[in-house]
């Protein structure tokens, strides 16, 4: 009897454990010599900052539907600023995995796809009716096939240059926008048009060929010039003295920096192709 009585909630209490998801999650990586090892669990350091990311697109959603833009707007930053760390913490500290690669796609849809479209909806697109939410939504799909496009291409393409606008540059530049018009007082509902030609353009630019400047190839870990850090200094001063309207130029002009390119490329290819004709 008291063996019987013993047991029956030491099994409950397992079955209880096994509904709970605790150490269940294993990945399969190959170690040097090309042999496959498994490993149990997540690595915490990266995914905390991808955690935090997801959660300030979240933050920014909520402050967009209690039409908070400015904080929605500095949310976007702060979780592009995330965005931008996790990457490269796993790299630096060796922490990269197959399900971080998944969980960040996850979060930079909700704070790049979904956020940004839902701030630029709830404060300019809105007034446009049903043409107001199909371009919010032109954007969000735009953001999900870039981030399958960027899943696909991992190790294939050139890591220099991303195809086609970031999902977190076109981010920046929606909430740039909605942060900077709303310091400025302008209501979005009379520059509605002008909001929903550039956030369908931003969608649009996402799942382009163009190609744009990655910064991936600029070395952190090695020594720099000491002018280097003084002129990271003389940034940070400048972006602190009107961070709303100097981070949406900066990214205005980083959004219009690859048509250009490309503009200036085909224009460079046409006069070779114009001489092998005539010859």
């Amino acid at each position: 009897m008291t063996d019987r009585a013993n047991e029956q909630p030491t099994n409950k209490a397992d079955e209880f454990e096994g509904l709970l998801p605790i150490d269940e999650h294993i990945e399969e990586e190959l170690d040097a010599e090309g042999r496959k090892v498994r490993h149990r669990g997540i690595y915490l350091l990266p995914n905390l900052f991808t955690t935090a990311a997801l959660f300030s697109g979240f933050y920014a959603i909520i402050n967009a539907m209690s039409g908070n833009f400015e904080q929605a707007a500095i949310a976007i930053f702060v979780a592009m600023i995330l965005d931008g760390m996790d990457g490269r913490v796993a790299r630096l500290t060796n922490t990269q995995s197959a399900f971080g690669a998944e969980y960040d796609s996850l979060s930079d849809m909700v704070a790049f796809g979904v956020a940004p479209a839902l701030v630029a909806f709830e404060w300019a697109l809105g007034s446009l009716g049903k043409v107001g939410w199909m371009v919010a939504f032109i954007y969000v799909a735009g953001a999900a096939l870039r981030l399958a496009r960027f899943n696909t291409q991992v190790g294939k393409a050139d890591k220099r240059y991303f195809t086609g606008l970031a999902s977190p540059a076109a981010a920046a530049l929606v909430a740039g926008m909605v942060w900077g018009f709303h310091e400025w007082d302008v209501a979005g509902k009379d520059i509605a048009f002008l909001i929903a030609v550039i956030v369908a353009l931003a969608g649009m630019l996402m799942v382009s060929n163009i190609r744009y400047y990655s910064f991936k190839d600029l070395d952190l870990k090695g020594r720099v010039p000491f002018f280097v850090i003084l002129i990271a200094v003389l940034v940070f001063a400048v972006v602190f003295t009107d961070p709303a309207r100097v981070l949406l130029l900066v990214f205005l002009i980083y959004a219009c920096s690859g048509p250009v390119q490309h503009a200036l490329s085909l224009r460079k290819k046409a006069p070779v192709a114009e001489g092998n004709s005539e010859q």
